[in-house]
């Protein structure tokens, strides 16, 4: 007997390990040429609301250079972009819920604090989820208008923790207490 999709499973099928190209974590590097900027890097773990790690979930990144310039047609700036820095990235979880990526520190960006743009994406997820995340530290980080549209309680949340001058690390909730803020785009 044929089996007939439901809403409940139609998103799929599991996205297969090819579908990330072998450096797509490492934003350091365009075309074989180094960023300009303070070399970073990001890495934490995607759990669910128990705690339990989520393999094989896509993360991907965009975000400004390190003179806070978006490398696209929309940034009026982008002619000032940095040509050795795309901008954007992807990588998949671990058995153990884990992703890394190597990248620049990004500018600041107008009223924006240094940020970079997050989106996850996963079988069984019925849409993308974006959200941002911030570095511990920054000034900007009290003016930035998406960080103060977070309710006060909830802003932690989107803020990576400093584990040394070169490595950030930005966990993932994807639901339940202390859930990561994510944001309708």
């Amino acid at each position: 007997m044929p089996l007939t999709p439901t809403a409940s499973a139609t998103t799929g099928p599991f996205f297969p390990p090819r579908y990330i190209d072998a450096g797509c974590n490492d934003l350091t590097t365009f075309e074989g040429r180094r960023a300009r900027g303070a070399p970073i890097e990001i890495l934490g773990r995607v759990v669910q609301e128990n705690g339990a790690p989520l393999e094989n979930l896509i993360v991907e990144i965009w975000q400004a250079d390190s003179g806070g310039v978006f490398r696209h047609p929309a940034d009026p700036r982008a002619d000032e972009a940095d040509p050795d820095f795309l901008g954007w990235g992807r990588t998949t979880t671990d058995r153990d819920g884990g992703y890394r990526f190597r990248s620049v520190l990004p500018g600041a960006r107008g009223t924006r604090a240094p940020h970079v743009n997050l989106q996850l994406m996963f079988s069984g997820l019925m849409r993308a989820l974006p959200t941002v995340m911030f570095f511990e530290g920054e000034a900007g980080n009290e003016r930035d208008p998406v960080l103060a549209a977070v309710p006060a309680a909830r802003r932690a949340l989107l803020v990576a923790e400093r584990e040394s001058p070169e490595r950030y690390r930005f966990d993932i909730r994807l639901r339940g207490e202390n859930e990561t803020p994510f944001f309708d785009l």
